[in-house]
């Protein structure tokens, strides 16, 4: 067989150095039928990213069609998969987020008007622990797509920066994140800031701010090399069919039926605005129809852009849908341990927004083990947010999480991840389910604070209490105006959902999405002022007043855990032959004992009385005598010319020589001690022959009995 260069005669490397480590993009070889492939390394870090369009547009559909997908496949880390079937099976929560990760920052930047399936695939091939794979994964979607003849108005870049308390960290090495104190990751394009994720310990306002103005700056190199990707091998952007629209008939109705959307517009409950913009769809419907008769299919499209030119508006005059001032929160409620037998509860209203959140305790062998190529294998706070079609007053059926769910769950999980205390102090797993009772804007704020509420509720000695807050934009060319508490229909219709989380020493969580180019710096430093004012007001005007810290004592249903520590070589007997010794424990006093292999032993049960019996059964079994201690023992065997056995723990005993019982001579043992007898005695050492020695002289001299 002859193999020549002909093969491949598209391809091209092109390569920079990244904050130290080397990033190279192939094309012209892998994957050639898509519109465009890219082999994307960082370090060792090997993604291949594909993006691949339809021909046509899909049919009745109002939305742009892209579907991001984050494939992670364990031969990436070496390892196998342990499921039964010992394949990849559906997503973990860390590919799901991955894949919104990069989606989130990419989608404004495709015309709204294209309604072909777009689909970017990244095919995670190997992970070297000091390049990330998300971001690998980010920068290949980004220069995938931008090659492509798909339009796209990009590239973007991502990088993840870090900060040790002192300096910055842009893109850390594993060593680095071992003294880290935030996980910030941040997508660009040249001149604006499009995405911003954040995962921090408390991170003051400021530092977050610099180090994202800072980070800007760092991935400017990977745009520039996507553009010289562009220039060299982009492809011409292709037609498409636009969505069609009756330009026309908007312009009618923006003339003449404008006052009446404003009059559905204004008012603060959601359901007094659904029911008057029913009746202005009839309205519209018996004036316009028989003129324009598909006008119902355009329907949507006319509401929500008549709807946005109100809010927009409305907004840039200072003037809000519900009445009110730019700064000002809606009304605010919150109640704990509404609900019996759980754990901890609690119920937190801001508005129309109602969350409940409940949570739950046990041992760490209930914490969630991971399977994925990251290096986290086991998650001990959990946090899982639902969001039924009722809080919305949808009559639909309820289906499967969703990937906004699980988003949603995993921002409030990192905005509560810095202040759950160590594992030392507080030995159990952790799980708070938030029920999204009502939804009119920023339920995972509302649900950060909610689970704030039902930690502290539970007996959880967090660190320092969290809210959470959401801050809206409204942009008309260079002028901007940024608003606090965003309400459902300021989100909808709105440029910017910035979600801040924090405690009053800093920030702990970020979640930025766009509905637009991205945003300035000015931006970006202003939502972080009026997002600060708002959490420190919400905890002070509310959580603290209900809760002001965690309850001193678990719940009467909560397991009460016991932790001690024993020489791990005395593990095995604690288990006993085919675990007959632990199980037998666990049968006497109902309690659930965990045994880590560094000798870290958990006893949990509702009953504490239980927990110290299982303790104490364990210590005797572990015992092992001080040299130099006094034990008070009861004497279980005599042997007359030899000594006297004596219990210095259940099970546990040890002989007595005969001279040392007193300190004249004896001839008998039993003219000092009997079974059954009690005596103290001092344990002097083992013996050669690994036997425990003890003198009840030495006992009597060192209690002054001699």
């Amino acid at each position: 067989m002859i193999i020549t260069n002909k093969q491949f005669p598209n391809y091209k490397k092109y390569e920079i150095m990244y904050e130290g480590r080397p990033l190279s993009m192939e094309v012209g070889k892998m994957a050639e039928l898509c519109n465009a492939a890219v082999l994307v390394k960082y370090g060792e870090t090997t993604v291949l990213v594909t993006c691949t369009a339809s021909a046509r547009p899909k049919d009745g559909i109002d939305y742009f069609p892209l579907a991001v997908d984050f494939n992670e496949k364990l031969y990436a880390v070496g390892r196998i998969p342990g499921s039964f079937m010992r394949r990849e099976g559906k997503p973990s929560l860390p590919a799901v987020l991955a894949s919104r990760l990069i989606d989130r920052p990419m989608r404004p930047l495709f015309p709204s008007d294209l309604r072909n399936d777009v689909v970017i695939a990244c095919e995670v091939l190997s992970v070297d622990r000091d390049c990330s794979p998300e971001i690998t994964a980010m920068i290949g979607a980004s220069a995938a797509v931008s090659i492509s003849d798909v339009p796209f108005n990009g590239p973007i870049a991502g990088i993840v920066l870090g900060w040790d308390g002192e300096k910055y960290l842009f893109n850390p090495t594993e060593e680095e994140r071992k003294n880290n104190r935030m996980i910030t990751t941040i997508a660009a394009t040249h001149k604006k800031i499009v995405m911003i994720e954040s995962e921090a310990d408390q991170v003051p306002d400021d530092v977050m701010y610099e180090g994202i103005v800072q980070a800007h700056e760092h991935l400017q190199p990977v745009l520039d090399l996507i553009d010289k990707m562009v220039e060299e091998i982009g492809k011409p952007k292709f037609e498409y069919e636009h969505a069609s629209f009756d330009e026309e008939l908007f312009q009618t109705l923006v003339a003449n039926e404008f006052e009446g959307m404003e009059y559905c517009m204004d008012t603060d409950d959601k359901n007094v605005r659904e029911a008057r913009v029913n009746e202005w769809i009839t309205k519209i419907q018996e004036k316009y129809e028989e003129e324009h008769p598909d006008l119902m299919n355009y329907m949507d499209e006319i509401l929500y852009k008549l709807q946005k030119m109100v809010v927009k508006k409305w907004l840039l005059a200072g003037k809000r849908v519900d009445g009110r001032q730019m700064n000002e929160i809606r009304p605010l409620a919150t109640e704990v341990g509404l609900i019996p037998k759980v754990h901890g509860s609690a119920l937190f209203t801001r508005g129309q927004t109602q969350v409940l959140s409940i949570a739950t305790l046990a041992t760490l062998s209930e914490s969630q083990k991971l399977d994925t190529i990251w290096e986290e294998e086991e998650k001990r706070f959990m946090h899982h947010y639902n969001m039924p079609a009722y809080s919305t007053g949808e009559a639909r059926a309820s289906r499967s999480t969703g990937r906004r769910e699980y988003g949603h769950g995993a921002l409030v999980e990192k905005a509560l991840e810095a202040v759950i205390p160590d594992v030392e102090d507080f030995p159990y797993a952790i799980r708070v389910v938030s029920e999204v009772l009502s939804s009119n804007g920023s339920t995972s704020q509302g649900s950060i604070c909610g689970t704030t509420m039902a930690l502290m509720d539970a007996g959880v000695p967090l660190k320092a209490p969290v809210a959470g807050i959401s801050c809206g934009l409204i942009q008309d060319g260079d002028d901007f105006t940024t608003f606090i508490d965003i309400q459902g229909v300021e989100d909808f219709h709105g440029e910017m959902d910035f979600k801040v989380a924090g405690t009053k020493a800093g920030i702990t969580a970020i979640q930025m999405d766009l509905k637009n180019d991205g945003l300035k710096h000015e931006i970006i430093k202003e939502a972080f002022a009026i997002t600060k004012e708002a959490r420190f007001q919400i905890l002070d005007a509310i959580m603290l007043k209900a809760l002001p810290e965690p309850r001193k004592e678990l719940a009467k249903s909560a397991p009460k855990m016991i932790q001690i520590k024993i020489n791990p070589d005395k593990i095995r007997e604690v288990i006993g032959s085919g675990g007959k010794v632990i199980q037998k424990i666990t049968a006497d006093t109902g309690c659930k004992i965990d045994i880590n292999d560094d000798g870290s032993i958990f006893i949990a049960s509702t009953d504490i009385d239980a927990c110290r019996a299982a303790r104490k059964t364990i210590e005797d079994i572990v015992f092992e005598p001080e040299v130099g201690a006094l034990y008070y023992g009861e004497v279980k065997r005599v042997i007359s010319n030899l000594g006297a056995f004596v219990e210095l723990a259940p099970g546990k005993d040890a002989m007595c020589h005969i001279k040392d019982l007193e300190f004249k001579r004896t001839e008998k043992v039993e003219d000092v001690l009997n079974v059954g007898d009690h005596t103290w005695v001092k344990f002097t050492g083992v013996d050669d022959r690994g036997r425990w020695n003890i003198s009840r002289k030495d006992a009597l001299r060192e209690r002054g009995e001699a």
